[in-house]
């Protein structure tokens, strides 16, 4: 099966003049090296596109291909990871992971949270600030934390992040609000263990793949997972697979909001406990990083004994259970 690959370079945008920070969600090389392997152990005939110009330019000279495997991030706005989706949607294309609805919603962490906790599914109280002028009128007790409300990798978020006071919440709210032009979201301090937990699948066939827990070493900027300790894991953080009462009950919690938000394939959902111990939605990710040695996902799956190529191939086959004559043309290519 002929899968095209669409993806963000990170290099090509530092080359353009991006910030180390600006491009983080991007990827390395090395990713799409290792997609591409995992595509062709699987028996396909995977084709690097790259970014969303370059498959608007390559659709509208008539290329199609039976599959795409996404993981473009986009680069602009809150709707940048449903730019891809949306265009081989028009040109009715099946692609791995999340639709439009599903990536513009998840991005925004705030609206991701209502809809969550409409669904049921626990998450700290918060609170969206869009101008300084809205900390004033905002009631959450102290301590609290705030992020970019449409940012991943830690991007906005330092120690100053856990806020004790109200002179503080201005401060930071002032500096996020300037620098990342969006709104921020300030939500109650879960102060207890975080959590991120595997997905693959969508819907009824969703499941968890494994909790992880994420500990913070001494060399670690504490209390929260910055950018910084993302960056520096190899020296900061510590991984490990969990399954006591506490990880299984976030397990649920995820696969809860997994199904809430409508999401597809494969991600991770980040979740934090609160001072009972039960632990809280924070946020999905359903483009998450899948680097085989660097992100979170991969990193889980190595830790429980899968093999990368087994976790890119039950991608695939879910996105293939949407197009069962493309998944019919694979099997029956495969014989």
């Amino acid at each position: 099966m002929r899968i095209g690959m669409t993806y963000d370079l990170r290099d090509d945008y530092l080359a353009m003049g991006y910030s180390l920070e600006e491009t983080a969600e991007f990827d390395r090389l090395d990713t799409i090296e290792a997609i591409e392997s995992a595509l062709r152990q699987l028996g396909h005939r995977p084709e690097r596109i790259g970014h969303i110009r370059e498959l608007a330019r390559r659709l509208v000279a008539g290329e199609r291909w039976d599959l795409v495997f996404n993981i473009a991030e986009g680069l602009k706005g809150m709707g940048r990871e449903a730019q891809v989706p949306a265009l081989l949607e028009a040109y009715d294309i099946p692609y791995t992971f999340s639709d439009p609805l599903v990536t513009a919603l998840t991005l925004h962490k705030g609206m991701a949270k209502r809809v969550v906790r409409d669904a049921g599914v626990p998450t700290a109280s918060f609170a969206l600030v869009e101008d300084v002028a809205d900390v004033r009128e905002l009631r959450l007790p102290f301590p609290l934390f705030a992020k970019p409300a449409g940012e991943g990798t830690g991007k906005g978020i330092t120690a100053a992040s856990r806020i004790a006071n109200r002179a503080g919440l201005e401060k930071v709210c002032r500096d996020l609000l300037e620098r990342f032009r969006q709104p921020v979201l300030v939500e109650t301090y879960l102060p207890g263990r975080e959590f991120t937990v595997g997905m693959i699948g969508a819907g009824s066939t969703a499941r968890v793949l494994h909790v992880m827990e994420v500990l913070l070493n001494d060399k670690a900027e504490q209390g929260v997972y910055s950018y910084l300790n993302k960056e520096h894991f190899q020296e900061r953080v510590v991984y490990r697979l969990v399954d006591d009462p506490e990880a299984v009950e976030a397990g649920k919690v995820a696969l809860a909001a997994w199904r809430a938000l409508g999401c597809r394939d494969g991600g991770r959902v980040d979740l934090r406990s609160d001072r009972q111990r039960h632990p809280q939605f924070l946020e999905v990710n359903p483009l998450a990083g899948i680097n085989p040695e660097r992100s979170d996902l991969p990193i889980m799956c190595r830790l429980g004994g899968m093999e990368y190529v087994d976790l890119i191939g039950g991608i695939v086959q879910s996105a293939l259970r949407r197009v069962p004559s493309v998944e019919n043309v694979a099997r029956s290519a495969a014989e």
